[in-house]
């Protein structure tokens, strides 16, 4: 049936309103890291759970690694058009502090953290230990220690202490656990060491592709392998120097540009309902209890005898001399 010129007028004028609402919509951008915002990552669940209760457009802003935050922030300054940042660690928060770029999140609730964690500025939203990762049907033995490791003939693949903060966190798990013995470590590692990637996604990738006999990753990780894919080969080493333990947290922006979708967003990081999609998406541990408990598969994961974690200011002051340490024994 062909519709009057009216009935055409008044749909079209239907259709521009529904587009002009949708576009009225305020955006809120988030700048985060790649592996949160991929497909199998949190940043889709995520999207899609808080523009439900928000009425607001949710865009995340990638970069590679979480060490990449800080180094996007240093370059655009207060010229950012993020509201949020997600993604940072504590090891990073005293030099994230030092830029002036953040303001205090003003969320009191408290954390369910295994370690005391309470900052002005960044909010804890998940946590988990640095674990080496490896294959138990190709490696029924795996080292129990770093020195085990470096007397080993096995290959291990890393990320890059300059890029991503897994591979910050290995310097500091070395240097808290050796001290002064941490360059002894790294001499005798460097010929274990088949390469150094940006980010944990390409180092992850090459490990599972068979390039590699181990990863430097989380204990949580097999955790993917034992619950998305019913595979139970992925295993963590327990290193019997301990473990070093990874924050993650979440930071307003002074300038941000939606203030007040900012401070929404930090609260909704709290809630149940974003700390459950943490364990089965991002593979972490969440920073708060979830009501119904752990995913059933997280409670085969190894639980570290020691944790080890510097505080956020002997992370900064340990980050240079540590970094040229790995250096040097990597230049050799």
């Amino acid at each position: 049936m062909t519709k009057s010129p009216l009935a055409l007028a008044i749909c079209t004028a239907v259709l521009a309103t529904a587009a002009m609402a949708q576009t009225d919509k305020p955006v809120l951008n988030v700048l985060t890291y790649d592996s949160f915002t991929s497909e199998w990552g949190p940043g889709p669940l995520v999207e899609k759970t808080f523009e439900a209760q928000c009425g607001c457009d949710l865009v995340f802003s990638a970069v590679g690694d979480g060490a990449e935050l800080l180094a996007r922030l240093q370059l655009e300054g207060k010229n950012s058009t993020a509201s949020v940042v997600l993604g940072l660690d504590s090891n990073l928060i005293t030099l994230a502090a030092a830029t002036g770029l953040f303001t205090p999140h003003g969320q009191n609730t408290a954390n369910d953290l295994p370690v005391p964690f309470a900052d002005p500025l960044f909010l804890p939203y998940d946590w988990g230990w640095f674990a080496v990762v490896y294959d138990k049907t190709k490696l029924p033995n795996a080292p129990d220690s770093f020195e085990a490791l470096a007397a080993s003939d096995l290959k291990i693949v890393i990320q890059d202490p300059r890029s991503s903060t897994p591979g910050l966190g290995l310097l500091l798990w070395v240097k808290a656990a050796y001290g002064d013995r941490a360059p002894e470590i790294w001499s005798a590692l460097a010929d274990n060491i088949l390469t150094v990637t940006p980010g944990w996604t390409e180092a992850y990738g090459m490990f599972t592709a068979g390039e590699a006999d181990m990863v430097l990753s989380y204990t949580t990780s097999p955790a993917y392998h034992l619950i998305a894919e019913g595979d139970d080969s992925k295993a963590a080493a327990a290193f019997t120097e301990g473990h070093y333990l990874q924050v993650e947290v979440a930071g307003k922006l002074s300038n941000a540009p939606q203030p007040e979708l900012a401070d929404q967003f930090l609260m909704f990081v709290g809630s149940d309902a974003f700390q459950s999609i943490i364990p089965t998406t991002n593979w972490m541990y969440p920073a708060h209890h979830l009501a119904a408990g752990l995913p059933k598969g997280f409670q085969q994961m190894i639980t570290p005898k020691k944790s080890l974690l510097m505080t956020p200011d002997e992370a900064a002051t340990a980050r240079k001399p540590a970094l040229d340490e790995w250096l040097t024994a990597l230049s050799r």
